[in-house]
C-alpha cells in the first residue's frame, strides 16, 4: 500500500489538497502533530476537502509514535536530497511505501533525515526556487509511484460518462 506522511503540516489548504489527492489515488494519509490548523469539518471544508468521508488517515502525536506503528520503506523528500525521486523502484504494490514530506516552513528535521540518507531525495528543479509547494510535490511523487505500479487499483477510464464519451 502507498502512504503519504505529512510531518507537522502548517497550511490547511495544502493539507486539504493532499487529502483530495490521497482519495483520488487510494493512498493512506498520515499526519504528524503539531498541525498548524484545526482538523475539524469546518476547517477542512474551507480548505476544499469534500471527500473527507472517503479519506483513510491517521494522526500521530510525534514522529516516533508514527514509526512505532508503521513498518515499510520510508522515503524522505528534502531539498537537500541528492537523488531524484525517479531513481527508486516503487513497482511492488504489495510493499508498504511511505512518502514523507516536511512542514512548509522548515521541512523534515535533519535529525530524522541523517538516519536514512540513502532514502533522502529531491524533485529536480532549477536554482530559481527553493522548493515546490508541498501539495504539488506530493502529487508529482505519488503519480511516479503509481506509474511504476501500472496504476494498480485505479480507473483508467472515466466512470460516469463512459469510455466512449469523446467519440459520442
Amino acid at each position: 500500500m502507498n502512504h503519504i506522511v505529512l510531518y507537522q503540516p502548517e497550511i490547511p489548504q495544502n493539507t486539504g489538497n493532499i487529502m483530495r489527492t490521497c482519495v483520488a489515488t487510494n493512498t493512506k494519509l498520515h499526519l504528524i502533530r503539531p498541525l498548524g490548523f484545526q482538523l475539524d469539518d469546518a476547517h477542512l471544508k474551507r480548505s476544499g476537502v469534500n471527500y473527507i468521508d472517503k479519506l483513510d488517515y491517521t494522526v500521530y502525536d510525534s514522529f516516533s509514535d508514527f514509526v512505532s506503528q508503521n513498518k515499510g520503506i520510508y522515503y524522505y523528500f528534502t531539498r537537500y536530497g541528492r537523488k531524484p525521486h525517479t531513481s527508486f523502484d516503487y513497482s511492488d504494490f504489495n510493499q508498504d511505501i511511505y512518502l514523507i514530506f516536511g512542514k512548509e516552513s522548515t521541512g523534515i528535521p535533519k535529525e530524522i533525515l541523517k538516519n536514512d540518507l540513502a532514502h533522502c531525495m529531491r524533485i529536480p528543479m532549477t536554482d530559481n526556487v527553493r522548493a515546490l509547494n508541498v501539495s504539488n510535490s506530493v502529487a508529482i511523487v505519488i503519480y511516479e509511484v503509481l506509474r511504476q505500479q501500472n496504476y494498480h487499483g485505479l480507473l483508467l477510464e472515466e466512470p460516469h460518462k463512459g469510455a466512449d464519451y469523446l467519440e459520442r
